[in-house]
């Protein structure tokens, strides 16, 4: 379908909200020069927004700038000017995306060149890539740069000495890193306030991921979930804006149910829920829509995706703490779903499968995303082990065009919808 006869994106209150708060963050961003506010870039996961904003600066998202690029369709320029620099075929798009937006002027979405930032905040939590990433950022930019050590879940659980590393590493370097290039003291009033919000917020979003439990699911939790997470994993968590957000989604959310309507899609309501499905893997960003249509087009729902806990396992209890500022934001670090080990990313998975009561397991293997695609198959075939349903596998990528393929996809999902439609034959003359 071309974009000339595209359906019109159907737009709830909560998504103006967001695209307003969204816009209002590149404009402050922007007019930093104007403003004289101090920019920090940091990352999705280990995202300390709450413990930015108390030292009154900006906080710029380099994976949030290339996903933004990727759904423009304007990525895949930039990652061949990146690779043209040397970059390899296998790096993280995300990272040469990023690379290649500042070697074409480091535009923002509104038209206007992003600052160069003040200071670089690397939370470590799982990936590697962050950490070569932040170097060419800190060869790049020549400012300030603290690294926060967040220890890996090697055997699946945070432990008292794990946790106090990474409190004294915000004690000694992060909070006067922030305190020097700022010129603001640190008021941990302050951060309890932001973190009060959090809460409120973190709340009602587990609210919203676990409305999917229902029949028919009044959300797509990939799809539609990446939207709903968005003020969480970004520059909003903690605000004032974002507790409105939140309070906005999950009112629209309990008149769905009431209404037992599925999913809004870009093309309206989901009309029939077939096929309730887990996904695992980021989506693929340069062809989202088209993506997402190869699934409500067979009236397949996602109920339950790791993707979407990325940036904080809030479904697992997690919520931000105002009484223990400091020790919250290491736990947070602690438990994202990157710093998890693979036998307690196949348990989660294991947990959505059972609760959500899908009828399979797929997984979007990113081409150039080891963080997430390590491991993926084993995972795969241990789910079909333990829940005795299946399980599928297709590969995309993150904001690469080059690696999308509509007709493969379609192809294999289509494979896969009749794989589920047999399983339940099979288990319906078991049953008979």
């Amino acid at each position: 379908m071309s974009a000339a006869t595209s359906p019109e994106v159907i737009k709830e209150s909560s998504m103006l909200k967001q695209k307003g708060m969204i816009a209002g963050n590149y404009d402050r961003l922007t007019g930093t020069k104007e403003s004289g506010e101090k920019v920090v870039s940091t990352f999705v996961p280990g995202n300390l927004n709450e413990l930015i904003m108390c030292f009154d600066m900006v906080n710029n998202l380099p994976e949030t700038n290339a996903i933004q690029n990727g759904m423009r369709k304007v990525s895949g320029g930039m990652i061949m000017d990146a690779e043209k620099a040397g970059h390899s075929e296998d790096v993280c798009t995300y990272v040469k995306a990023d690379i290649g937006m500042m070697g074409r002027g480091n535009i923002a979405p509104n038209g206007k060149p992003m600052p160069a930032p003040d200071m670089l905040l690397l939370s470590y939590t799982g990936c590697f890539t962050f950490m070569k990433w932040f170097e060419l950022l800190r060869h790049e930019y020549k400012c300030p740069t603290v690294m926060l050590q967040i220890p890996y879940q090697g055997d699946g659980k945070i432990t008292k000495n794990m946790r106090d590393f990474v409190v004294k590493q915000l004690k000694e370097e992060v909070i006067p890193m922030f305190e020097k290039v700022s010129g603001v003291k640190f008021d941990i009033d302050r951060l309890r306030e932001y973190l009060k919000n959090s809460a409120k917020a973190e709340d009602n979003l587990v609210w919203v991921l676990e409305s999917a439990k229902n029949r028919p699911s009044p959300i797509d939790a990939y799809f539609g979930g990446v939207y709903y997470i968005g003020p969480m994993f970004t520059a909003f968590r903690g605000t004032a804006d974002a507790v409105e957000y939140y309070d906005l989604v999950r009112k629209e959310i309990e008149q769905r149910i009431r209404e037992g309507k599925g999913p809004i899609t870009p093309e309206g309501d989901m009309k029939e829920e077939k096929y309730r499905l887990v996904v695992e893997g980021p989506p693929n960003w340069t062809s989202f829509r088209e993506f997402w249509k190869l699934f409500y087009d067979e009236g397949a729902v996602v109920v339950a995706s790791s993707y979407t806990k990325v940036g904080g396992l809030y479904d697992q209890g997690f919520r931000h703490d105002p009484n223990d500022p400091l020790g919250t934001l290491a736990d947070y670090c602690l438990g994202c779903y990157t710093n998890n080990n693979l036998p307690q990313r196949v348990e989660l998975l294991e947990k959505y499968m059972n609760e959500y009561q899908a009828d399979g397991l797929l997984i979007n293997s990113i081409k150039s995303c080891n963080s997430f695609s390590a491991g993926q198959l084993l995972m795969m075939r241990e789910i079909e082990k333990r829940t005795g349903k299946p399980a599928a596998f297709i590969e995309t990528d993150l904001v690469d065009p080059r690696y999308f393929s509509h007709a493969n996809v379609k192809n294999r999902l289509e494979s896969y919808f009749q794989m589920v439609d047999q399983k339940r034959s099979g288990a319906s003359l078991a049953a008979a």
